[in-house]
């Protein structure tokens, strides 16, 4: 008897429709993850004045990415690891890189809408108007962000093995990101804490993000913000990688 094995492009279609489908049925959690940036970005209206457009919609993109990153990504995989769903997975004849590779297309696919609906409603709602290439600088800088949160998400699970503590952990980190991050950025706890937080994977995304929107303000500042986001993501996702498991055991 002959058996074939199907090629890694047909397996990794396969892949990417039942993950699709999977984030389609929960997509009531997707549109909370939205939901929280587009409220902050509606309720901070009265201050685009004083802090200007391209810093409240960085801040909006920000907590997105960390949402998406830590919130959905991270406890998806630690969900599905404890549930068996990859060591199933990996006895089936397809690399084991595809399986991840689906996941992750999942996030940035969302990371692009989220992305999008922060610049729609910042348009429409906010009256907030960039150049065309602040657009697309501050999208391509989004997308370098991102590798920092799904790599933060990826050690996590690697990390910690049960879920329910992934879960609690991931919540812990989510919102001290945001409090911390969000208030400390202005200034409101003290300015130890606000040069700290200017350097810390927050800060850095938040400023290259803010940035790009406005490329004419891109500065040397801009670059080592640059390139320690960079560093962040790359660090994150070594880790990652190297201390995750396929199963809990």
């Amino acid at each position: 008897m002959r058996n074939n094995i199907p090629a890694t492009s047909t397996v990794l279609n396969a892949l990417l429709r039942a993950d699709f489908t999977t984030q389609w049925r929960n997509r009531r959690s997707v549109i909370l993850v939205f939901l929280v940036p587009l409220i902050i970005l509606m309720s901070w209206k009265g201050l685009i004045d004083k802090l200007g457009g391209a810093f409240v919609l960085s801040i909006c993109i920000t907590i997105g990415l960390t949402a998406i990153g830590l919130m959905g990504y991270t406890n998806s995989i630690a969900r599905d690891r404890d549930k068996g769903i990859f060591q199933r997975l990996r006895v089936a004849p397809l690399p084991t890189w595809t399986i991840m590779v689906s996941r992750l297309t999942v996030q940035v696919v969302m990371i692009l809408g989220l992305i999008i609906a922060v610049f729609i409603v910042g348009f429409y709602v906010d009256k907030i108007s960039l150049t065309p290439a602040g657009y697309v600088f501050g999208f391509a800088m989004g997308l370098v962000g991102s590798a920092v949160y799904l790599g933060l998400g990826q050690m996590i699970a690697g990390l910690i093995k049960n879920p329910e503590t992934v879960s609690a952990t991931t919540r812990l980190v989510y919102f001290a990101f945001i409090m911390i991050g969000m208030f400390g950025e202005l200034g409101m706890l003290g300015t130890e804490v606000q040069a700290i937080v200017k350097w810390s994977p927050f800060g850095s995304v938040k400023r290259i993000v803010a940035d790009g929107l406005q490329p004419a303000h891109w500065t040397i500042q801009s670059t080592q913000a640059l390139l320690a986001t960079i560093g962040y993501a790359f660090v994150f996702s070594l880790l990652g990688i190297k201390w995750f498991r396929w199963n809990t055991k």
